[in-house]
Formats: structure tokens, C-alpha cells, sequence
């Protein structure tokens, strides 16, 4: 009989050990509720005891939590209609207030989140939310940072993952930076048109100064076309022996004006011979 009640006490020695024996994992607090009220700090990892019937333990996960946040239709400040969403990082600092002191914090804020998505949707411009990301992650971690605090909640970062438009404005845009691209290609083309200009000009200025090098250049135009293996070769006459045959011309008509009498005396002795 004796032997009975020694067994029996011990089966439930073992029973009321093993319901009072918790493990807390490396990445998780536990916290200790007794009465309903939390008690003392948060358990570490490792083996924890607490009181059956009396305590209730509450493991508290503090890895860092990846949070997609769902996409939200919004309309910019320069009334574009737009489609973003967003993930959310953040871990639990604060055991205590995260369980105490909201009632689902990983829905709480799920709930800022998309609130906070949607305010810096309508506080920017579409240039921005297609070229300005970074500042507007800082600014949307702002956001949601400030309520969390106060949830015991620490946020990591906040990416911008996606910016939807509707197909008008896709085209819109596809024609804006074709044109872009067209004005471009003008720009530069009329640039390289001046440029050509400039260098064509302080050319014939210093070949003007030396008339030998036109020569010259007239020479390396007859090889380039004559390595072509034509069958017509297309001479140029310099124009520098037209001006010449010009200048020729004026000189001697000069003389002839100056001494009209000795021309004459000459066509006069000619005739009587």
C-alpha cells in the first residue's frame, strides 16, 4: 500500500514537473502572465519553470518580420491614378508592450502600413514615385516608425516594391520619351552640324592664306577618287586660276587704258608697213 501512494506521489511530481518546464527558443522571449498579470522581465532562452494552474507563458517571437503589404490605389498630387505596393521589416523590441500593449500588433501594423501607403501616395508626384524611391521609403518609414514605438516595434526598412499604371498613361508616357528621344537626336545632330561648320570655316580661312594647300587638296581628292577604280574621273578647274586669269585680264586692260597713244602709234606703224 505504501509502495502504491510512493508511486502514485511520484507520477505526479513527474506530471507537475513536466507542465511547469517551458524551452524558450534562441529567437523567442517568454513571457509570464501569473494571475493575469505579466511577471517579472521576460524569460531568456533556454529552460524556464513556472507554476501549473497559476502561470501562463507566452513566447514572443524577436526575428525580424517580413510584412507584404497588399497594394493600394491611390491618386498623386498631379492626379495620376496609381496602384503601389509595399514590404514592411520590423522586429519586436519590447516584448511587454508589443503583447500588452496592442492586441495583434503584426495586425496593427499591417493597418499603419497600408494607411501610411496610400498617404505618400497622395502627397507626391508620379515622377517620384517612379525615380525618387529612396526618399520616399524614408519618409513612408517615418510613418509607420512613429505608432510603432509605441508598440514596442522597431522598423528595419520599407521597400516600394511595384508602381502600376493604367495603359493610357503607359502610352502617354511611351510617346512623351519617344519624343524626348527625337529631340534629342535633333539637338545633337544640329551641334555636330555647327561644329562641322566652324571647323569647314577655319579651314578655308587658313587654306585662303596658303593657296598651295588647296592644291594640295585638290591633289589627295583626284588619289581617294582614282583608288576607287572608276571609269570616269571628275577633274575640278581651281578656281585660284580663274582668279588669276582674271586678274591677267584687269592688269592689261589697265595698261591698255593708260597709253592709248602708243597704241595707236603701233597700229598705225603696222598699217603702213
Amino acid at each position: 500500500m505504501l509502495i502504491e501512494i510512493l508511486i502514485a506521489v511520484a507520477a505526479v511530481g513527474v506530471a507537475g514537473l513536466a507542465a511547469s518546464v517551458r524551452v524558450v527558443k534562441q529567437y523567442e522571449r517568454g513571457l509570464v502572465f501569473r494571475f493575469g498579470r505579466v511577471h517579472r522581465a521576460p524569460r531568456e532562452p533556454g529552460l524556464s519553470m513556472i507554476l501549473p494552474g497559476i502561470d501562463r507563458m507566452r513566447k514572443v517571437n524577436m526575428q525580424i518580420v517580413t510584412l507584404p503589404v497588399p497594394a493600394q490605389d491611390g491618386i498623386t498630387k498631379d492626379n495620376v491614378t496609381v496602384r503601389v505596393d509595399a514590404v514592411v521589416y520590423f522586429k519586436v523590441i519590447d516584448p511587454v508592450q508589443a503583447i500588452v500593449g496592442v492586441e495583434n500588433y503584426r495586425f496593427a501594423m499591417l493597418q499603419v502600413a497600408q494607411a501610411s501607403l496610400r498617404r505618400i501616395i497622395g502627397e507626391s508626384v508620379l515622377d517620384e514615385l517612379l525615380s525618387n524611391r529612396e526618399r520616399l521609403n524614408e519618409g513612408l518609414e517615418l510613418m509607420i516608425d512613429s505608432p510603432a514605438l509605441g508598440w514596442g516595434i522597431h522598423i528595419d526598412r520599407v521597400e516600394i516594391k511595384d508602381v502600376a499604371l493604367p495603359e493610357s498613361m503607359k502610352r502617354a508616357m511611351s510617346r512623351q520619351a519617344e519624343a524626348e528621344r527625337e529631340r534629342r537626336g535633333r539637338v545633337i545632330a544640329a551641334d555636330g552640324e555647327l561644329q562641322a561648320s566652324e571647323k569647314l570655316s577655319q579651314a578655308a580661312a587658313r587654306m585662303a592664306d596658303t593657296p598651295s594647300a588647296l592644291q594640295l587638296r585638290l591633289l589627295e581628292t583626284v588619289v581617294e577618287v582614282a583608288a576607287e577604280k572608276n571609269s570616269t574621273l571628275v577633274l575640278p578647274f581651281p578656281v585660284e586660276l580663274l582668279r588669276f586669269l582674271d586678274r591677267a585680264n584687269q592688269t592689261e586692260a589697265e595698261r591698255g587704258a593708260a597709253h592709248p597713244d602708243s597704241a595707236d602709234t603701233t597700229s598705225s606703224g603696222h598699217t603702213h608697213r
